[in-house]
């Protein structure tokens, strides 16, 4: 995958020192661990406290209504039943962690069961993250906005003092809406792991390995 590297960083600021927009030629590190909801992450070592009431494994998600970037129309993730829900949430699209993320999600398509629902949550404005979603080809994936207020995001324990941005964290939902999987990647650099959340998705659906 080849970038234009001139228009890329004009992409990214003023986010470009925040989330080291420098090159997508250096290999992006894979955390496998995780941190709790609410509490903190870092970027290069310096802490980022996390706001909001936490998720938790063993409950529904909150109850607030994101955008459908496609379509504008309102999405209330807490009704969602029937599907298995895999949730990417990236910090901004216009970063190459995170359009490495969104790249991978988008791309594992071929072993992944219909009834799992690749859905990516940003902060973004639904504008941006539908032209993402046509430049990077990946219109295979739902794109939701929590622009507004944040309210995802706050309701979630996911919300970034400061930056007011997601924490890059990955979610799966079962088919009843209640929450199985949870990853906080503790470092905001670097991508989660993926691998473990579809694995988890698919054991939801009946057809894991």
């Amino acid at each position: 995958m080849r970038f234009n590297k001139n228009l890329l960083i004009l992409l990214c600021f003023p986010i470009l020192l925040v989330f080291g927009c420098a090159t997508t030629q250096q290999r992006i590190p894979t955390d496998m661990a995780s941190v709790q909801p609410g509490t903190q992450v870092v970027f290069k070592g310096k802490p980022i406290h996390l706001l909001g009431s936490p998720i938790m494994v063993g409950r529904p998600l909150p109850s607030v209504e994101l955008v459908n970037a496609m379509t504008m129309s309102n999405v209330n993730l807490s009704k969602e039943r029937g599907s298995v829900l895999l949730l990417s949430i990236v910090p901004s699209l216009d970063t190459p962690v995170c359009e490495a993320q969104t790249h991978y999600l988008g791309e594992a398509g071929n072993g992944i069961p219909k009834n799992i629902r690749r859905i990516v949550i940003s902060r973004d404005t639904p504008f941006a993250q539908k032209r993402f979603a046509k430049e990077a080809k990946l219109t295979n994936l739902e794109y939701l906005s929590d622009y507004k207020q944040g309210d995802f995001a706050r309701s979630s324990g996911l919300l970034t003092e400061g930056l007011m941005l997601f924490a890059r964290s990955v979610i799966v939902v079962d088919k009843q809406g209640i929450v199985q999987y949870i990853q906080v990647v503790p470092e905001m650099s670097h991508l989660p792991d993926l691998d473990k959340a579809l694995a988890k998705a698919k054991e939801l659906t009946g057809e894991g390995s």
